[in-house]
């Protein structure tokens, strides 16, 4: 069988160099044939020079010639089969038609010249044989065979030196290529899996980029309306307990009130993300995308189903009154539950948005509208200027509200839209469909 390149490479010295020969393995052999077939001719070739009337020197220099072309086999197993047959009337060469027809059946020779060498090396062979057989019969006048015997004879013994090795050798060379059909296969397979392998891990990669974004908006969601909510209740607390120690009592417990609430959402989203399969991180830095995936699915499953609701809205805008603010809430159409997801983006989208109104216009007049539509559900949120007289809170801000807001809405295939009022404010509008009527 032919070895690849990269055996050829590996091997050195041992696999190239020696003319048409890969292995050296495969020099010793073909020399070592042709020195048995050159002997073998030239033995043969004193009896031909005998019968011919020739001298034996030039008959045994013939053979040692004809019987030397066996070296060839593997280059030119077309000429090697040729010389066997030019040699058959001669009787000599049957090492090297034996050899010659099976090198010529294993090889990439077309087959109809297989087919054709063959059938001239059967007839010339029965030829041959159908008249020494005559020959020998009519020189023993006390043998006397039927007249079937001779033929069958001569066929048997055509057919003997002919079919077996072409039918070895056109198993050999139906294996060789399956062989390297199969190694190219492999060769084959071993790429594709290595492609496979980095594309999941970009995948995994990717898993883990966007479960670390959902962990920080919904981070971020969860924690800065009530940390904000905290801090304005603070800066009231502190404006107002040097006049009024009843409502700085007041505003100290809701103060309270709040980082309890804030507490219990941050211990709900940790016990969420404990909840999910461990992943095991391999010593490589690798995760499994499978883990990954099963962890990011179970944590976002469990996350939708314990989120707030649409009708938790008004306890949110209250929450804000409380804080100072001036909102109004106004809900249209018949109240009707949406699909979790839908419900909890819908309430995300009002809490950012009064957060943002609590940190950029404090003071400012504003008006959150909720609207059912039967497929769908509207939301908007708009305030308008900061009230000037109204200290700045100070919240800090990392300008991610907005892009969570349009990730949350774009990822459930609704709309999303934001920009600032001509009077001066702000407005924040998303249209959310029904996943379940989807």
């Amino acid at each position: 069988m032919t070895a690849t390149g990269a055996d050829q490479e590996a091997a050195g010295e041992t696999t190239r160099g020696y003319w048409w020969w890969e292995r050296r393995r495969g020099v010793a052999l073909d020399v070592g044939l042709a020195l048995v077939s050159a002997l073998e001719c030239a033995l043969e070739g004193v009896e031909f020079a005998g019968d011919t009337g020739l001298p034996v020197p030039l008959g045994v220099l013939f053979g040692l010639l004809a019987g030397s072309v066996l070296v060839l086999r593997r280059r030119w197993p077309i000429a090697v089969v040729l010389v066997s047959i030019a040699t058959t009337p001669a009787e000599m060469g049957f090492l090297m038609g034996i050899v010659g027809l099976y090198t010529l059946a294993a090889s990439e020779v077309p087959r109809r010249i297989t087919v054709v060498l063959t059938g001239m090396t059967l007839v010339g062979t029965l030829v041959v044989s159908y008249v020494r057989l005559r020959q020998s019969v009519d020189a023993h006048a006390d043998f006397g065979p039927g007249v079937w015997y001779v033929p069958l004879v001569a066929v048997f013994m055509s057919l003997g030196l002919t079919a077996p090795p072409v039918l070895f050798g056109l198993y050999v060379g139906a294996r060789r290529r399956l062989m390297e059909s199969l190694r190219e296969r492999a060769d084959s397979l071993e790429r594709e899996l290595s492609l496979l392998a980095d594309r999941a891990e970009e995948r995994a990669e990717w898993a883990r980029t966007e479960e670390r974004t959902r962990i920080a908006r919904e981070m971020h969601d969860v924690v800065a309306h009530r940390v904000s909510l905290m801090v304005v209740h603070a800066a009231a607390l502190q404006a107002v307990a040097p006049k009024d120690p009843a409502k700085a009592v007041r505003n100290a417990a809701l103060v309270g009130d709040m980082g309890r609430q804030a507490l219990t959402e941050l211990r709900e989203m940790l016990g969420v993300l404990r909840s999910g399969e461990p992943a095991v991180v391999p010593s490589a830095g690798r995760v499994p995308l499978a883990s990954v995936g099963r962890a990011a699915a179970a944590a976002a499953a469990v996350a939708v189903e314990d989120g707030p609701r649409l009708d938790e809205v008004e306890a949110l805008v209250a929450q804000s009154r409380e804080a100072g603010m001036v909102v109004e809430l106004s809900v249209e159409g018949e109240r009707r539950p949406y699909a979790p997801a839908v419900e909890q983006t819908a309430y995300r989208v009002v809490q950012e948005a009064l957060t943002n109104v609590h940190k950029h216009a404090a003071g400012a007049r504003t008006r959150v509208r909720l609207a059912y539509r039967g497929a769908e559900v509207a939301m908007q949120v708009e305030n308008g200027a900061a009230d000037g007289a109204v200290a700045d809170a100070g919240l800090p801000s990392g300008g991610n509200g907005l892009v969570g807001m349009r990730e949350r809405v774009l990822g459930l295939g609704g709309v999303f839209v934001s920009g600032p009022t001509d009077a001066g404010g702000f407005r924040v509008s998303a249209v959310l469909p029904d996943a379940g009527v989807a």
